[in-house]
């Protein structure tokens, strides 16, 4: 039995998400990085949350993924463990932690787990040295989950983020290693900016679940950086991106309005103020 399907009662399993794609039931999924979201995405009814290395430009300031670090994930893996301890958590395993060797993989996707009580964790591209990583990892008991399209640790020899498998033989490696992380073991596959029509191929042709960011309608469920979403990140729009909520313009009139009654001495008020012992 994988950790996965050992997980706490009412909890998604692997298997969850295979029944899912079976009766066309579209999975949502959203990421959190801390307990205040991921209470938030939990109590919403989320199917699956993602700690994604993401988190280096939406938490950390950094300009990629790349400087993320393995202690980065586990520290934030736990919070949001806390935070949500009954939905299926994944974790983006960073770059350099599992594409140097298989057994390396193995290490340290054995640590995310035992430190984070993670569900599974996320390896992007599909290439040889990953495939193998990713034969070891699950040989072991651990879910895995594939990436593929745009895969943001590789972005600079991508050539930048854009959208990837437009021409035809993009378009065939994608669709020949989306059939080869399946064949290793994945339970699941991200499809990141990637042609819509392309995405619904791969779709077709796995028998695991795919999870579209900018990928179309396609995939058999989506994922999105919840600060992105809620409009937490006004300066980011690329086409792929619907907000649901303007958080960004709440939270600045919140904000001064809070300066504002300090400054004025409206706040705090005798309503806000502790009396003194009678």
């Amino acid at each position: 039995m994988s950790t996965a399907d050992a997980g706490a009662p009412g909890r998604k399993t692997v298997r969850t998400f295979q029944d899912m794609k079976a009766r066309g039931e579209r999975i949502a999924a959203l990421t959190a990085y801390d307990v205040t979201f991921a209470r938030m995405v939990e109590q919403a009814g989320v199917d699956l949350v993602l700690v994604g290395d993401s988190l280096g430009q939406v938490v950390l300031g950094y300009d990629s993924t790349v400087p993320v670090t393995l202690d980065d994930m586990i520290h934030h893996g736990r919070a949001v463990r806390r935070g949500a301890p009954n939905s299926f958590l994944v974790i983006d395993m960073p770059f350099l932690t599992y594409q140097v060797t298989p057994e390396e993989a193995l290490r340290n996707c054995g640590r995310v787990l035992q430190e984070t009580g993670a569900d599974a964790v996320k390896l992007e591209g599909g290439g040889p040295p990953v495939l193998d990583a990713i034969r070891k990892v699950v040989a072991a008991g651990i879910p895995v989950m594939g990436h593929l399209g745009l895969t943001p640790q590789s972005v600079a020899a991508l050539g930048g983020y854009r959208v990837q498998g437009r021409e035809p033989a993009a378009a065939q490696r994608i669709l020949a290693q989306a059939d080869d992380l399946e064949g290793a073991g994945c339970f699941a596959l991200v499809l990141e900016l990637v042609p819509a029509p392309l995405a619904g191929q791969v779709t077709e042709a796995v028998g695991i679940p795919t999870i579209g960011i900018g990928a179309g309608v396609g995939c058999d469920g989506q994922v999105l950086v919840t600060y992105d979403a809620l409009g937490l990140n006004p300066g980011f729009r690329p086409r792929f991106l619907r907000t649901f909520a303007d958080l960004a313009t709440e939270a600045d009139r919140g904000i001064r309005s809070y300066i504002e009654a300090v400054r004025s001495g409206e706040y705090p008020d005798a309503d806000h103020s502790f009396e003194a012992d009678s």
